[in-house]
């Protein structure tokens, strides 16, 4: 090939939840804690759980499964298929190698990748294998699809109300109407202990709360930063906030995404000359990054300053988010996809968007999409419009059954042989559910039958 392809980037994409939430303000008065604990200080409305019928695989198959139905996509069409997820079921077999069962029966063997596992990094990575497969010699011209997918799950207490759950898939390809701005990209990496699971036989991670949030700030500071100085080299001008129509970030909850506009803010803020720093904000003129992540004074200051464009660039971006809870590897990715279902078709032509992607232990990185006018575009957005009405026909459970849920699956954890009690009544029609685990670990599966039908008369 002479040339790259032209507008590599996001083609399709389908997003899946489970039909059942807890709401936070009940699971505040369950919990004991203080009114407004959850809902106002982690900025969370509704949590998304599975029940012992749903795992990674099923949720993975069907996201895959939904997007080739919508789309009309033929098995033959993908040539990569690679799923970044943290949700592990066994250190060996990857979730590509069970998402095959939706492609062998049609002969097509043939498909490149594997799983990408960094915390809520694995589906960012997912992506970026997929744009460079697409932009190399080895690209065949068909697809790439990135699936990100997660049970986000904690042990009762602090954490417990930031879990959540969902799956994304993204088709790559050229001539997109979600295009990955080449050139434009920053990381940031470094070995930290804010969140890890090392307990191979538990869903539950080790969280250190306060450097997890320490650990966020330091990445989105470097990326943002290395992100501005390669745009401000290539565009030859300065860049700021204001240069992007939407900001989106990875979300282990709501609250510390509006900090984080905050935060670009006063990295903005910290890049002007010391005239500049006098006029605005004397008495932050001397402020250094690493010494503010838990400076109160600086964050309400920027904070405030900020509130208008995080009500414009970034709250559109959090309707999964705010509804489903943190879903790890999906979480960037549904934030996309929020914001595509949150604006006017005509709002989003020619967007520049800037997105932050982190994963803790760490692996972060700064990009940016430009969203382009394209008949694409038009398709991609209307076949989201099932999202709103989905959420609103979940069924709510009591907190409760909630954390009887979660102790069922504390307790199942690979225990063979297994047969799942969950109530499936209530799932989604297309829905995959697992059916049993015989003694050799190996899970079976069926699949929901039957046409959703929505209130806006999406299917």
């Amino acid at each position: 090939m002479g040339s790259w392809p032209e507008d590599v980037g996001i083609v399709a994409m389908e997003l899946i939840f489970p039909s059942q939430y807890v709401d936070q303000t009940e699971l505040e008065k369950f919990d004991g804690v203080s009114t407004g604990k959850y809902t106002i200080g982690l900025g969370q409305q509704k949590m998304a759980f599975c029940n012992d019928r749903e795992d990674i695989h099923s949720l993975c198959l069907t996201v895959v499964h939904n997007l080739m139905d919508r789309y009309h996509i033929k098995p033959q069409e993908i040539g990569r298929l690679e799923v970044g997820t943290e949700t592990i079921i066994d250190k060996s077999k990857s979730v590509k190698s069970v998402l095959m069962q939706l492609f062998e029966p049609h002969g097509v063997t043939d498909i490149e990748g594997i799983d990408t596992t960094n915390a809520c990094f694995g589906g960012t990575a997912a992506v970026y294998n997929a744009i460079s497969w697409v932009e190399s010699s080895a690209w065949n011209g068909r697809y790439a699809l990135a699936v990100a997918a997660d049970i986000a799950v904690y042990a009762k207490g602090a954490a417990r109300p930031t879990g959540g759950c969902g799956a994304v898939a993204m088709l790559i390809g050229p001539n997109a109407p979600l295009v990955f701005d080449r050139g434009l990209r920053s990381v940031f990496t470094k070995h930290a202990y804010d969140f890890y699971k090392p307990d191979l036989t538990s869903e539950y991670p080790v969280v250190d709360g306060k450097l997890s949030v320490q650990c966020y700030l330091e990445a989105l500071d470097n990326c943002y930063r290395q992100y501005l100085e390669k745009a401000e080299k290539k565009l030859q001008n300065v860049v700021n906030v204001d240069w992007f129509d939407g900001i989106l970030f990875h979300t282990p909850y709501c609250k510390l995404v509006q900090k984080s506009v905050g935060r670009l803010a006063l990295n903005d803020f910290i890049r002007l000359n010391n005239e500049e720093k006098l006029e605005v904000y004397p008495q932050f003129a001397k402020v250094q990054l690493e010494n503010s992540y838990f400076d109160r004074d600086v964050e309400k200051t920027f904070l405030t300053a900020s509130s208008g464009v995080f009500t414009q660039k970034t709250q559109p971006s959090l309707l999964l988010a705010a509804n489903l809870g943190n879903m790890y590897t999906g979480s960037l990715w549904g934030g996309l996809a929020s914001y595509i279902v949150s604006k006017n078709f005509n709002d989003l032509l020619n967007n520049k968007i800037g997105l932050f992607s982190y994963g803790s232990g760490l692996m972060s990185s700064f990009l940016s999409i430009t969203v382009k006018d394209t008949p694409a575009l038009a398709t991609l957005k209307n076949n989201l419009s099932y999202v709103q009405p989905l959420l609103d026909k979940r069924v709510e459970i009591s907190p409760e059954k909630f954390e009887a849920t979660l102790e069922l699956r504390q307790h199942s954890a690979h225990k063979v042989p297994y047969q799942p009690v969950g109530d499936i009544s209530h799932f989604f029609p297309s829905t995959y559910y697992l059916t049993k685990i015989d003694e050799k670990h190996r899970r079976s599966y069926d699949r929901v039958s039957g046409t959703i039908h929505l209130t806006n008369g999406h299917s």
